[in-house]
């Protein structure tokens, strides 16, 4: 296939960026589109210009580092990884626009690459459990109910990804954080601080700018993990109950 690829191309956070258009020729259907990057990156190497900087690491769709927003979807056409997203799903001749994620939270590094060290802030802030010290207790001596252990799973399954974010018109975290704070509460080792949890961590998702969420469900359509919306239902009766024990602990966002 030949395609043309519109790439947003920009030198730092401060720098006016802009789409570039560059083409690809001879890309196989059976790449990945990390792969066609790559491709592009070699040729534009080759002819001493600047190659496009992206966000890459596994490429297995389990780390969550791949981040592009391709014709408008974060991740592509297919609900998936970007490095899991692979040609067939393209047509020959057919011109792509590559874009970083979109988010006031999420600043551009440089071209593709964007700083979401926000998310790493907010798990700072409470996505922990206080275990005690010493030897590994026994696997079976804090029993968990299979309909528990299923529902705390499924928002374990979340990689950090920021496609959430991206497709959330508003810019919310409340997917992300919604995840973090089912997997652990759902849990009897997450009950200590169950209450200080949603309070720090919504505070913090809060503080990094963030914007609230309005029910459009973008964010779960987009998440390659299927993260339930449900989640977001969770947190926020979590943080009411924390809220009424502490009041003027935080607002909602």
């Amino acid at each position: 296939m030949n395609l043309t690829l519109r790439i947003w191309r920009q030198r730092r956070a401060d720098a006016p960026g802009a789409l570039v258009t560059y083409q690809v020729r001879d890309v196989s259907p059976a790449m990945s589109f990390l792969e066609m990057l790559d491709v592009l990156n070699e040729d534009l190497i080759g002819r001493g210009e600047e190659p496009v900087a992206f966000d890459h690491d596994c490429r297995e769709g389990i780390c969550g580092m791949c981040a592009l927003v391709i014709n408008g979807r974060a991740h592509g056409p297919e609900r998936t990884t970007t490095c899991q997203l692979h040609m067939r799903h393209f047509t020959d001749g057919q011109v792509i626009d590559v874009e970083p994620w979109r988010a006031a939270a999420f600043p551009v590094v440089k071209d593709l690459v964007v700083d979401r060290s926000a998310f790493d802030r907010i798990i700072q802030a409470g996505g922990y459990i206080t275990a005690p010290t010493g030897s590994a207790p026994e696997a079976h001596s804090v029993p968990v109910p299979k309909p528990d252990a299923d529902l705390a799973f499924a928002h374990a399954e979340c990689i950090g990804c920021g496609a959430c974010v991206a497709a959330c018109p508003n810019g919310s975290a409340s997917l992300f954080t919604s995840a973090k704070i089912t997997h652990l509460t759902t849990l009897p080792q997450g009950a200590p601080e169950r209450a200080s949890r949603v309070l720090d961590m919504v505070a913090a998702m809060d503080a990094e700018g963030f914007g609230g969420c309005t029910n459009t469900g973008a964010c779960a359509t987009v998440c390659p993990k299927g993260i339930p919306l449900t989640g977001i239902a969770t947190m926020n009766r979590e943080f009411l109950r924390a809220a009424r024990k502490e009041p003027g602990a935080g607002r909602r966002g």
